[in-house]
């Protein structure tokens, strides 16, 4: 009985996982380096193992993340040279998505880093947080 009762309760924490729905949300840095030298490091395995994670590899589209004890793939499903990559976490739901893209404002003539991700509600702030630390890893690799 203990095994039927273990199993009902990993299935209704599996069916809550699987309805969690996450929302997309946005966040804008200012760079200050071109537009193809910030593509560099957001559409490469090389550039991204700079800042985004310990080790990345590439195969044809398809990027393997490690960090620490960690790994996650993602496809890249969209990429505009110099002006935005999207990936698609594996694991993830189809419709969720995580994209750099490289915006210029003319009237300044500032580039800007628009990161697009998805997060419960509740993590936003926390997600968030972790972008701002690992752009700031960025730019310090940039030299911005």
């Amino acid at each position: 009985m203990l095994v039927n009762l273990f199993s009902i309760i990993a299935d209704n924490d599996f069916i809550k996982f699987k309805m969690s729905k996450k929302i997309k949300y946005t966040v804008e840095y200012p760079v200050r380096c071109s537009p193809a030298i910030l593509f560099e490091f957001l559409s490469t395995s090389s550039g991204l193992q700079e800042w985004f994670a310990d080790k990345v590899e590439d195969e044809n589209g398809r990027f393997s993340f490690s960090w620490s004890e960690t790994a996650e793939e993602a496809e890249v499903v969209e990429i505009e040279e110099n002006k935005r990559i999207r990936f698609h976490w594996l694991d993830s739901s189809k419709d969720e998505f995580f994209e750099f893209s490289i915006e210029r404002y003319e009237v300044t003539n500032q580039t800007i880093l628009v990161i697009h991700d998805f997060a419960e509600k509740k993590d936003i702030k926390d997600q968030s947080q972790l972008w701002e630390a690992q752009v700031k890893e960025l730019f310090h690799r940039l030299g911005s």
